[in-house]
């Protein structure tokens, strides 16, 4: 068993907010292969299970909101003894332009919330990253109020653009080849 946590926070006025497109990706995901959430309340989270090709991998929402998202996190990987290196977090990152991504195993939290608390659950920091670029606010914006902003037209774009190419790059990313399935995305968002 897998885990495929995308990072947002419950409620519908977060729904389109940049900090959600981690939840927007699961939901991306969960939509393209038939699946639907349902709530497990015991573990603080949405969950449904993927079956493809020789992965079995639970999708999870957390629904303790952004800044405990470990809670939810470290629970489901003991409950269903979980490493971390089988365990990958799709989220937003402010270092990377809109329209980038970046994958990669291990790590700091880089000031990213929904990190550090997962990174204060977990017996490592060994899981593997998946970061959608949201920029910076411009100078002199504070940065709550961007990451709580709505994704504006060009965002929500190229928030599409890469859901498309690491819908496609899945089995890879499972397999645990992160900078394979990166450097297909890569040549893929540049036909864009």
């Amino acid at each position: 068993m897998q885990l495929l946590v995308g990072l947002g926070n419950p409620g519908n006025k977060y729904e389109t907010t940049r900090h959600n497109i981690g939840f927007r990706f699961v939901d991306a995901l969960a939509e393209q292969q038939g699946l639907r959430f349902a709530a497990a309340p015991r573990f603080q989270a949405e969950t449904v299970e993927w079956k493809t090709g020789a992965h079995r991998v639970l999708l999870i929402k957390p629904q303790t909101f952004m800044n405990n998202s470990g809670e939810s996190v470290g629970k489901l990987a003991r409950y269903y003894e979980i490493e971390s290196s089988d365990i990958f977090v799709v989220y937003d990152d402010l270092d990377l332009a809109s329209g980038k991504f970046r994958m990669r195993t291990g790590g700091g939290h880089g000031g990213h919330n929904g990190l550090r608390s997962i990174n204060q659950h977990l017996p490592d920091g060994d899981y593997h990253r998946l970061k959608i670029g949201i920029g910076r606010p411009p100078e002199g914006q504070e940065v709550t109020p961007w990451v709580l902003g709505r994704a504006d037209a060009a965002d929500r774009e190229h928030e599409a653009h890469i859901f498309a190419a690491l819908l496609k790059e899945m089995p890879t990313v499972l397999d645990g080849n992160l900078a394979l399935a990166g450097n297909h995305m890569h040549l893929q968002l540049q036909e864009k």
